[in-house]
């Protein structure tokens, strides 16, 4: 009871099989590595990783800054911050005093 199948009716009956494999393959294809896809994703959260970063050290030196801010209030300067502005601006130094020259910080990205 072997039915041979010609070559047309083989290829008619795996076109739909076929069909599916390869509309299936591309929607696994770009789940992985599409513009959305698996790949993108994990690039995204490393990049918004970084951006945290970037954003948290910036809200430190906002903070540092409020703060320096808050001393220099016109109404009442704080002595110290006063004496340090005025010797670093005026190159101002006491008799007694000796000045070690501290190595420049890098500047943060």
């Amino acid at each position: 009871m072997g039915m041979k199948l010609t070559l047309q009716q083989l290829m008619t009956r795996a076109a739909l099989p076929a069909l599916c494999v390869a509309v299936a393959s591309y929607f696994a294809f770009h789940a992985v590595s599409g513009p959305t896809g698996y790949v993108a994703w994990h690039e995204y959260k490393v990049q918004r990783t970084k951006l945290q970063q970037a954003v948290q050290s910036s809200e430190e030196q906002q903070a540092a800054l409020q703060r320096r801010l808050v001393l220099l209030d016109p109404r009442h300067v704080d002595p110290d911050l006063a004496d340090e502005l005025v010797r670093r601006n005026l190159d101002l130094v006491k008799p007694d005093e000796v000045i070690v020259p501290l190595p420049q910080a890098a500047p943060a990205n």
